[in-house]
Order: C-alpha cells, then structure tokens, then sequence
C-alpha cells in the first residue's frame, strides 16, 4: 500500500470561485482530479490525502469533490479559519463528513502571532476533545512543542520535514531539522518526510536530502514519519515514480519493513484511513 501524505489539487482562479488576494498557485495551470489520478495509476500509489491549497481559501469543496468521485483513493486534510472561534461549531461533525481525516493549518509569517497572540487558544483543546488529527505547517516548531506538551491526546502531525522552503533555500534546512526532531519527545507528534525535491539542491536522487530524512527517521522511527510528495511544488523535478523510489530504492537504512510504515501504513493508523 503507497499512501502519498500529500497533494494539492485546485481549480481556476474565477469570479465564480476567487482565491484569495494576491496568491499565486505552484503551477500556471489548475491540479485537478483529472490530472492526478493518471498520475497516481502509473506510478502505483494507492491513496492520497488531499490537502486544500491555501491560495483558494479555507474552502474544501473541490477535494471533497475528488473522495466522492475516487472514495476508496482519495481522504481530506480540510482548512477552516482558524482564526474564528465561531467555527468550534464544526469541530463535532468535523469527521463525519465523507473521507475527512483532520484538518490541515498553515501560518506565514504574518500569521505567526497567532500562535502566541491567544488568537489560535481556543482550537487545541477542540481539535484534542473531538480527535481530530492535524497537520501543521509554517511557523517555528518551538510554537508546536508547547501545543503537543499541553494536549498529548492531540495527534499533530509536523509537514514537510517541520520546515519551509525559505528555511530550506537559505542553507538552514539542518538547523530546522533539528528543531522538528526536538519534537519526537512527545509521542502524539509525528512528521512528513514531504517535499523533499523541493527543498534539494540536486536532482534524483536528492542525496544531499538523506542526512535529514536520516534525521527524523532516528529520531521519530518508522510508525511516525511519512513519506508524502507535495507534488506540485516541484513538479518538473522528478516523476511520481521517482518520488517513490528515492524512498524505497535509495535510503539504504530503511529496512523493507520500515518502507512498509513510511511509505503508507503509519500514516493510514495515525489518521484512521480504513
């Protein structure tokens, strides 16, 4: 079973259906479902966890478009705005709707006070009351360390290597690796090995990539590290295929065992995916 923790799918920028402001996606033309599933029959993945792009919004009707039309392929990572209480109402319904395994929340920069302004207080102890898995990405794992010590029935889930592609690019990927492995202390935490063409600076086989995966792997263990593509954000970087097998065929520490965790069983147990 191939589980890819991650991709975007979108539709097109209209008055119908606007992004946000001033967003830009990650290719010129929309992802859609009919673009990714091909995709996915040629390489041989299984299933996989949507996560609503945040240049449409906190909005989730297109993906759960796709887990109806694909149900036993497709699960949703769905977006809400944080930032409104008012949207605690959701949370007890929240899995019940068709293949919606958690939500997915980012903070850039300019959202990080969220974190520590009190705006963002009132979700952990929801999301922990009604089990509801969640991804997190953007901000500094210092924020995340004291969210995972206060709600340890919370199941947090740290994106792509705990870091962002402007830490990569900078030459602090190392450095915020660290931080994210600090994380593994507590056991409701747990990371995706995602984006990693992305943030190498070489082509596949991205070998400048497996001290880090190394990393977190020895620090969090095959049950809760991820293998996910993010495909999108470095599309004409390697293949679906190659993203696959930079994981099983190139990582000489993974046992054919800890594949079988990585590449899709961890993540089908940490979200519930039946």
């Amino acid at each position: 079973m191939i589980v890819d923790a991650q991709a975007h799918l979108w539709l097109a920028n209209t008055p119908e259906r606007p992004w946000l402001p001033n967003r830009v996606a990650q290719l010129p033309e929309p992802f859609t479902i009919e673009k990714l599933v091909p995709l996915m029959d040629e390489a041989k993945v299984d299933r996989v966890v949507i996560v609503p792009p945040s240049w449409e919004g906190d909005r989730n009707d297109y993906a759960l478009k796709a887990v109806r039309r694909y149900p036993t392929r497709f699960a949703v990572m769905g977006r809400i705005p944080v930032n409104d209480p008012n949207v605690v109402k959701l949370l007890p319904d929240w899995k019940k709707q068709p293949n919606m395994l958690g939500i997915r929340l980012t903070f850039h920069p300019h959202q990080w006070h969220w974190l520590t302004d009190g705006t963002v207080d009132w979700f952990w102890p929801q999301a922990e009351k009604y089990n509801i898995p969640i991804m997190f990405y953007g901000a500094p794992m210092a924020h995340f360390a004291k969210v995972a010590a206060r709600h340890p029935g919370l199941p947090m889930i740290a994106d792509h290597f705990g870091t962002t592609g402007e830490m990569a690019k900078s030459g602090k990927l190392a450095e915020a690796v660290g931080e994210t492995a600090k994380l593994a202390q507590y056991p409701n935490v747990s990371v995706k090995l995602s984006t990693s063409p992305f943030y190498s600076a070489e082509s596949y086989p991205f070998n400048d990539m497996k001290p880090h995966i190394r990393r977190l792997f020895d620090a969090f263990g095959p049950r809760r590290c991820y293998w996910g593509t993010d495909l999108t954000n470095s599309f004409a970087k390697a293949t679906y295929k190659q993203r696959i097998t930079h994981f099983t065929e190139t990582l000489e520490f993974l046992s054919p065992e800890d594949k079988e965790w990585i590449m899709g069983r961890a993540i089908l147990e940490r979200l519930g995916w039946k």
